[in-house]
């Protein structure tokens, strides 16, 4: 797991996880690494000006198979990066964030502008 996450994220990045083993010796490899104790009931902790919790990643996550399992059902290893891009996408542009449809939708057309897709060009990918 740490190989996974030192290689995935910039190391001057804020850190935030949960208890788990997985995430020990991260401390040195980022800007700060913070915890919480979800197993003592510790779910968000106030600490110099910011709160320390893993909700984002987790209602990510919960976008994310939400739209695999009710969507999609199947994703080859090697087009993950393109639905992990699309989740990106809503998850960053949804209504809670003050997006709301229209804006959306313009958004999404200005990332295709002067963009000719092809299958032939994804299937070389």
């Amino acid at each position: 797991m740490q190989e996974l996450v030192s290689n995935n994220i910039a190391s001057e990045s804020r850190l935030h996880t949960d208890e788990s083993r997985l995430y020990t010796g991260l401390d040195e490899q980022f800007e700060d690494h913070e915890s919480v104790r979800h197993s003592a009931g510790e779910y968000v902790r106030k600490a110099e000006g910011y709160k320390i919790h893993t909700n984002s990643a987790e209602g990510y996550f919960s976008i994310f198979k939400r739209g695999m399992r009710g969507t999609y059902q199947h994703c080859a290893e090697k087009h993950l990066h393109r639905y992990l891009a699309e989740f990106d996408f809503r998850y960053n542009a949804r209504v809670a964030l003050g997006v709301n449809d229209d804006t959306r939708s313009i958004r999404a057309l200005k990332g295709v502008s002067g963009k000719r897709l092809t299958y032939e060009t994804t299937r070389t990918r």
